[in-house]
């Protein structure tokens, strides 16, 4: 890897009449995230010119967001994505529900001291303002980024915390959301896979489907994305790009995120649970969903 040959390809690919969005593709996914990187600060000390910029100017639509998202520093793109998210034309919770509820501690503390850096705002204080009740409180505590991390499992406290969960929701009228957010925002990921096989003894039926009948809306949404998160994360992040490209017109900003942040984390994985899940391959549904150079990268970051 030479970060001075990739910026001259790159400057190349851009320069004079037309641009070569093939070597632009070529050039930025064979990297890794890092080596962007460098090449971004050769780019500027060789050739003078700030390569976002140029890629900007160059670039429009979904192929442009992608290329850019993938210039990106990782926990950097996470904190323009929030801000988007909640800066916007309207809130887009499904982001905010996306991001918050999939990333580790150690991630969710990095974005917290970047989004200041960048913003001059709290994130917690931006989901306060912008959101309400219920489903305020359950972004903001996953925004604290303080679940337990361990692996250990309390039986005890496994089978209290579901029979907790059982007289919150299924056994009493109305529901106790507290007790639903306090357990399955805090709880490690161990404890809670236990806790959800002690649920479905006891109330004869998934947690999820507890979930989806005890509650609506974005709470039900945030609550449901950490339950699936917790089980199997790939699945998670399968289904929301099967959901941003299921039935008329494409939902690009999931699809984008996903791809860009997924791509050098766990793409293999969602592949393969794209495929069990849905009997089709993602690039197939890629491949049938976008077209242009946007469908070109997308399938190079899926790979397969």
């Amino acid at each position: 890897f030479s970060a001075e040959q990739e910026a001259q390809a790159l400057r190349k690919a851009m320069k004079g009449l037309g641009t070569d969005e093939d070597a632009i593709i070529e050039t930025l996914t064979k990297l890794n995230v890092s080596q962007r990187q460098q090449v971004l600060i050769t780019y500027k000390s060789t050739i003078g010119r700030d390569l976002i910029d140029d890629l900007k100017s160059e670039l429009s639509g979904n192929f442009e967001k992608v290329i850019v998202g993938l210039m990106t520093p990782t926990i950097m793109y996470d904190v323009h994505e929030l801000r988007r998210a909640l800066k916007g034309a309207g809130t887009d919770e499904g982001c905010l529900i996306e991001i918050l509820a999939s990333r580790t501690n150690g991630e969710i503390r990095h974005i917290n001291e970047n989004y200041r850096i960048q913003y001059g705002s709290s994130l917690e204080d931006d989901i306060a303002s912008d959101t309400s009740s219920m489903f305020r409180r359950v972004l903001v505590s996953l925004a604290t980024g303080n679940r337990d991390e361990g692996t250990f499992v309390d039986e005890a406290l496994a089978q209290q915390d579901a029979q907790c969960l059982y007289e919150a929701g299924e056994k009493k009228w109305g529901t106790d959301e507290v007790q639903f957010m306090s357990i399955l925002c805090t709880r490690n990921r161990c404890h809670l896979l236990r806790v959800f096989d002690v649920y479905r003894g006891i109330a004869n039926k998934d947690i999820t489907e507890s979930i989806k009948s005890e509650m609506s809306g974005d709470l039900e949404d945030a609550l449901l994305a950490v339950v699936k998160c917790m089980r199997n994360k790939p699945a998670y992040f399968a289904e929301r790009l099967y959901k941003s490209m299921k039935g008329l017109g494409t939902d690009d900003s999931t699809l984008i995120r996903v791809m860009v942040s997924r791509s050098e984390v766990d793409m293999l994985y969602i592949r393969r649970e794209f495929l069990s899940m849905y009997g089709k391959s993602l690039h197939s549904f890629i491949k049938g969903d976008c077209s242009g150079d946007y469908r070109k990268v997308l399938l190079r970051l899926c790979g397969g």
